[in-house]
């Protein structure tokens, strides 16, 4: 598959593809006699486990080993739960910082003019 393709069916620029391609994120791709890449189904898993990683807020950092560790069987499950269980502490700590956001500003002077507006 051509990448615009694979750009129209994970959701990602072309220009995104190309740069995950440079960045070794994703494999190089054949070339097709006109010089065309040629993306294969392992490119298009691939492509939807960053975007699907990126989403669930991990860096490209995290993607990158989690995509190394998954390239190797010789590695132990223990090491991708690891990264994952560092990224839902991560989360928690948001959902902690953003449920006291909450509090502030639903005791705050915002709120209280939303209160007289009411009125």
């Amino acid at each position: 598959m051509r990448i615009g393709e694979l750009a129209r069916a994970t959701g990602t620029k072309a220009e995104t593809i190309r740069y995950y391609e440079r960045e070794g994120i994703l494999p190089a791709a054949d070339r097709t006699d006109s010089n065309y890449r040629d993306y294969s189904d392992a490119h298009l898993a691939a492509l939807t486990f960053v975007r699907r990683a990126r989403k669930l807020g991990f860096s490209m950092s995290q993607v990158r080993e989690l995509l190394a560790l998954s390239d190797h069987d010789e590695k132990p499950c223990e090491d991708v739960d690891e990264l994952v269980h560092q990224q839902l502490r991560e989360v928690e700590r948001k959902i902690a910082d953003l449920n006291l956001l909450r509090t502030e500003l639903g005791s705050g002077p915002i709120n209280r003019i939303h209160s007289a507006m009411r009125m």
